[in-house]
């Protein structure tokens, strides 16, 4: 059988681009394949699972090599340069523009993985995006061959027990609202501040928004302070919005039981993200049975489809009202965990599965 490798630009211990590749690596091995999943950097927690990139060595032209693209990296060169099948898989960048006020050079490098991912045009024999938002950038590049290939999520995973004693701290008698999501201008958090704000004055003071996500970094690779940063604004302008530190809680990165204990208390789900490749925390409040009010941009609609609430514009007054009404009406809370829990068998294992086969057997 040929080998089916896969590169990653970094394998990080709870990223779901790289649980993904793991994920895909057990499937290609099962079905009989050698495999394995190739990265740059690789934590130390993770090392055993993952091979760093210095030790691929090219194989025949019937083995695949699979590049998962999410930031430029020198992956992309060595890629080019490959005699074998070679498979893009495009997991998006956030637009330079959302950066530029307060990170310029995130802002640079995701503007030179935007003009990278378009300098692999010729150099695949298949393009996959893992949402059909994705995959109409790569056909809007000039890629030929173009299909969709979903995140692979281990389901399981959101059945484990959550962290007790955080799942005590949290449910008491406030309302939470959750958000789940790298702290980052394109996920908008200000919105859902300002949600938060109009809840309080005139919905319930009852309310807490706890805000799960890794925290901005504080200076540029070359250790010079960034000029405005961006959690710092949060925070202040939630004192502004008259919220208290209780009642917007900034948790960074957490522990996966920490994560399903925010998960399993929250009453609602709230999205204002003007930028998302696939979104797998949408995925994951569907899993852990949380009703998800989401503003429908970008590939936000591809993965919920007809699941959850969706807005097309921002009037967050009429957004606020509609999550209390998630929180507190039984009937319409009842139908939309139905139509997500619907929604959850397009990304069923088995589906990726026999989704990944497919275009494995197309090549």
């Amino acid at each position: 059988m040929s080998r089916v490798d896969q590169w990653v630009p970094a394998l990080h211990a709870g990223d779901a681009i790289g649980d993904s590749a793991l994920r895909m690596r057990d499937a290609f091995r099962a079905w009989g394949h050698q495999a394995d999943v190739f990265a740059l950097d690789l934590d130390e927690d993770v090392a055993a699972e993952g091979r760093p990139f210095a030790e691929f060595r090219a194989g025949g032209p019937a083995d695949v090599v699979i590049l998962h693209f999410a930031l430029p990296s020198p992956l992309s060169g060595a890629f080019r340069e490959l005699s074998c099948r070679r498979v893009l898989l495009h997991h998006n960048i956030t637009p330079p523009e959302f950066y530029a006020p307060y990170d310029v050079e995130m802002a640079r490098i995701c503007d030179l993985g935007r003009r990278e991912i378009e300098g692999l045009l010729g150099h695949a024999d298949l393009a996959l995006g893992d949402s059909e938002w994705n995959r109409r950038e790569l056909e809007a590049m000039g890629f030929e061959r173009t299909g969709v290939l979903p995140i692979f999520v281990d389901f399981d995973r959101y059945s484990l027990p959550p962290n007790p004693v955080l799942a005590r701290t949290l449910r008491d008698e406030r309302v939470n609202l959750l958000f789940v999501g790298r702290i980052a201008p394109n996920k908008r958090h200000d919105d859902l501040i300002r949600l938060a704000s109009y809840w309080k004055r005139f919905i319930s003071p009852d309310v807490r928004l706890v805000l799960v996500g890794k925290k901005p970094r504080r200076a540029t690779g070359e250790g010079l302070p960034l000029r405005k940063h961006y959690l710092d604004a949060l925070q202040a302008f939630h004192f502004e919005e008259g919220l208290d530190s209780s009642e917007v809680v900034f948790t960074g990165h957490v522990p996966h039981d920490d994560l399903l204990a925010c998960y399993r208390t929250a009453r609602v789900f709230v999205s204002m993200s003007e930028h998302e490749g696939f979104g797998v925390p949408l995925l994951e409040a569907m899993l852990t049975d949380v009703p998800v009010l989401a503003y429908r941009s970008t590939a936000v609609g591809d993965t919920l489809g007809d699941a959850g609430v969706q807005v097309a514009t921002k009037d967050l007054p009429q957004i606020a009202e509609l999550a209390h009404a998630l929180a507190s009406d039984a009937a319409l809370r009842g139908k939309v965990l139905a139509g997500q829990r619907q929604r959850l068998e397009h990304f069923a294992p088995a589906a990726v599965e026999g989704a990944l086969r497919r275009h494995l057997e197309s090549l």
